[in-house]
């Protein structure tokens, strides 16, 4: 079986997080779409429909289509499975799913499905997506013990602990929601811990860190200070204090020391945030939305994000004062004003950083750096 996940064309509404992949790779509870597809049908051979500069490192195949905004849990998987040709799965009338060319319509019976409509939607939704995903990755599965050292607080059965991971000396709460720490994770003395979370694979939570739920914080991260309702994508350093709320943050970014983020503004009005598709700030239905932070973007020490804050792609933000709502990609944000991030210095410092994390800087990745540096 071949799977074709598409961004059904809203690849602009969720960047600048998918400036540097497809709307199926982004993350939310425990796993992107193209990892819980794979989960759920482990023998389907996943491609991906997106922006022609991304297929080279996000292949596209001829399978059965499927709108890569849809969280797909079990059920949705088996009908996906049994499509016949020319069959179309629909959800409230949103198509799911469509198996070669035909008009043949059938309803999915659960309405309940989550559907991504707007980036926000990642951390919105995170909570109802990390409780159905923990129970993907762990049912009929027996998680390590906490070591006695720990203080855990709510159902035992809500914490699951891969093999490999280190937790000494903190404080879980998974009243409100599970806690899963991924394999060889690392959570440090002193840290504190409310589910719903997901602490990925490789993944650390420095001593004395406050996480709050719903948090996903990806593979290979580095976390310290306050975090709530947040997603990191992977790979990312926020490794001091600071607090990040309601934000979501791409991979190989890096936080300076006590950055910031507001999500909240001082009249508690709804928020308006920067739209890549009308390419200008839009009114928004919410109350909470802190920084969007696009891959490679790297923040100095001390930097105020304002409430909705949006920066491209390899950005540094090192300005003593507020910056601008919006940071476009490559970018050298000072309080002197923007300067252009020379694209081979930015290339270089990208990869040094992965490198570092025994990850290379790909052919496909300097393709993707050359056509966004360009746009």
């Amino acid at each position: 079986m071949k799977l074709l996940l598409s961004d059904n064309q809203l690849h602009l509404r969720f960047a600048p997080l998918t400036l540097t992949r497809p709307l199926a790779a982004l993350r939310c509870g425990l796993y992107t779409n193209a990892e819980r597809w794979q989960q759920l049908l482990p023998s389907a051979e996943i491609g991906f429909e997106t922006e022609a500069y991304l297929q080279s490192k996000f292949p596209h195949n001829n399978g059965i289509w499927i709108n890569a905004q849809v969280i797909p849990n079990r059920q949705l998987a088996r009908s996906v499975s049994q499509l016949k040709t020319g069959e179309k799965l629909y959800v409230n009338e949103v198509l799911v799913a469509q198996n070669g060319a035909g008009q043949d319509k059938i309803e999915y019976p659960d309405s309940n499905i989550i559907i991504l409509e707007n980036r926000w939607d990642l951390y919105l939704k995170n909570a109802a997506v990390l409780k159905s995903d923990f129970s993907l990755a762990c049912d009929n599965r027996k998680s390590q013990v906490l070591s006695s050292s720990n203080r855990l607080i709510g159902p035992a059965d809500h914490l699951f602990i891969e093999e490999g991971a280190r937790i000494e000396g903190a404080i879980l709460n998974t009243h409100e929601g599970p806690i899963y720490v991924g394999k060889n994770a690392e959570i440090m003395e002193g840290a504190m811990l409310r589910g719903p979370l997901a602490i990925m694979e490789g993944a650390v939570v420095k001593m004395g860190a406050k996480i709050y739920g719903a948090t996903t914080i990806g593979p290979e991260c580095r976390i310290g200070g306050e975090v709530s309702n947040s997603i990191f994508l992977g790979f990312a350093n926020k490794g001091h204090d600071g607090f990040m709320g309601n934000a979501l943050i791409g991979e190989w970014c890096n936080l300076g020391a006590d950055t910031n983020c507001s999500n909240l503004k001082n009249n508690y009005g709804k928020v308006n945030t920067y739209s890549y598709e009308t390419q200008q700030q839009v009114p928004t239905n919410e109350l909470f939305m802190g920084l969007t932070l696009g891959d490679h973007s790297k923040s100095a020490i001390n930097v105020q994000f304002n409430t909705a804050s949006v920066v491209g792609v390899c950005s540094n933000v090192f300005c003593t004062h507020f910056p601008p709502k919006f940071v476009a990609s490559f970018q050298w944000v000072s309080d002197e004003g923007n300067e252009k991030y020379d694209l081979d210095k930015a290339i270089e410092a990208a990869t040094a950083m992965m490198t570092r994390r025994n990850v290379a800087f790909s052919p496909e990745d300097r393709q993707i750096f050359e056509f966004l540096a360009k746009n």
